[in-house]
């Protein structure tokens, strides 16, 4: 029974169960994920969502991030797992190009405001939703994801609830049914990339998971084989899955260690073309350039495909759009996919100068690319890992000046000074009082 050994395995893991190292990156992996989160609570999107507060005559539970307003406890989860998502800047595991944070760190929030939690307490439930989410994306990957599943919020919805599950301290039998009422709420389709919806999905993932424990907590049932019953959530979503994955080497190999971090704003597949576009602007001004070649994995057009994207979601949809401007800015921060930067001549000129071409023996993480020049001169360059996966990652002080560039706008330079450093202490808060404080609008300063 799949389900069943992995609740046991989560009831069994506790703090001190999980190694330092580990602890550690689950830090950084909340910290990132704030910083995204914050950085894009001005959004329109955000907006529209907490309009519905009125028109639902919701309550004032708990915090948003970078923003005055409390609502409730679904609410929220929501708008602080949407919000982390819009810039598609947050966390990547590249096995499965999933975003662990995005379901999970809502709901650990929410709770450890509502209940009055330690940060202790928070990251436990933190890291364990992320392994299981992570876990159960391996077993259906990469069948799962080819059939047109956002696999973030369709696996994400489970560690939402084990998370959930942790901290309203579920007994075996309702986290067993936590996960059978999360696998039934498991959604969220490719086909909305590029669109507000898209990170619609980790925010309604990290709602449905919260939900699916509070009805568990209260006596709600459900399937207690979730995961592999024949009608069950592997067998139906995907196609060729392998659910010895979802629970092998419990508690020895972490896959939370593989969680990376973007210095791009955009999908993980395109961070190789942005590194070699980057590398190649030295060799010439955008003037002389014919075109540049790019050789990528098979995800890159997939994903990626959209050669006259018109608004700054659909630019992060865009190798065409993404090589320009990592060509003739130096950079793809949230500057580079603003609807201004996609509609301008300039970028719109160049991008018709990008020519990806597939390559199957390119791995998610590589590329080779080509500069040719209108007098016939060739730069050539091969990234082999790009810059923030786990073979070549952001250091510390990389994530830090990332969380600052984010944050500092929103919320003040004096408050994401404190914030980033209570966050990198969070197992040894008493309570998330001092990260409320500086993030959720109690005290916000502007700089």
């Amino acid at each position: 029974m799949v389900t069943k050994q992995l609740v046991q395995n989560v009831l069994a893991t506790k703090i001190e169960d999980i190694p330092q190292e580990v602890r550690d990156h689950g830090k950084r992996s909340f910290l990132n994920w704030m910083g995204v989160a914050i950085g894009a609570a001005q959004h329109e999107s955000v907006d529209m969502v907490l309009e519905l507060k009125n028109d639902l005559n919701g309550g004032e539970q708990v915090s948003i991030l970078g923003r005055e307003e409390k609502t409730d406890l679904l609410l929220a989860t929501l708008v602080n797992g949407m919000s982390s998502h819009i810039f598609d800047y947050d966390d990547t595991h590249l096995d499965t190009i999933h975003h662990p944070s995005g379901p999970v760190a809502p709901v650990v929030l929410a709770l450890g405001e509502h209940l009055g939690l330690s940060g202790e307490q928070v990251l436990h439930a933190f890291i364990l939703g992320c392994e299981v989410e992570l876990r159960i994306s391996n077993a259906v990957y990469p069948s799962h994801y080819q059939l047109g599943w956002h696999i973030t919020s369709s696996a994400g919805v489970f560690g939402a609830a084990v998370a959930a599950g942790t901290l309203l301290e579920l007994n075996e039998e309702e986290m067993l049914h936590a996960l059978g009422l999360a696998g039934t709420q498991s959604f969220g389709l490719r086909e909305m990339f590029g669109t507000m919806t898209k990170p619609f999905h980790p925010g309604k993932a990290a709602q449905n998971g919260l939900l699916a424990a509070m009805l568990a907590k209260k006596g709600f049932t459900s399937s207690k084989q979730v995961l592999e019953a024949k009608r069950g959530f592997a067998n139906v979503l995907a196609p060729e899955h392998d659910l010895e994955k979802v629970n092998v080497n419990w508690g020895v190999d972490w896959e939370l260690q593989k969680n990376a971090f973007k210095p791009y704003a955009c999908g993980i597949v395109l961070h190789p073309s942005i590194d070699a576009c980057i590398h190649l602007r030295q060799h010439a001004d955008p003037s002389e350039v014919k075109s540049i070649e790019v050789s990528v994995n098979q995800y890159v057009l997939e994903l990626t495909g959209k050669p006259t994207p018109q608004t700054g979601l659909e630019g992060k949809f865009s190798i065409y759009h993404t090589g320009a401007i990592a060509f003739l800015d130096g950079d793809a921060g949230e500057e580079q996919y603003s609807n201004e930067k996609v509609l301008d001549s300039k970028t719109v000129a160049f991008r018709e100068k990008i020519k990806p071409v597939v390559n199957e023996n390119m791995k998610e993480d590589e590329v080779y690319a080509k500069l040719t020049l209108l007098d016939g001169r060739e730069f050539e360059v091969k990234i082999e890992h790009a810059t923030g996966s786990i073979e070549n990652p952001m250091t510390d002080e990389a994530l830090i000046r990332k969380f600052t560039n984010l944050a500092t706008p929103i919320i003040g330079a004096e408050n994401t000074e404190a914030l980033i450093t209570t966050l990198y202490n969070l197992d040894q808060l008493p309570n998330l009082q001092e990260v409320l404080a500086v993030s959720g609008g109690q005290k916000l300063t502007t700089n």
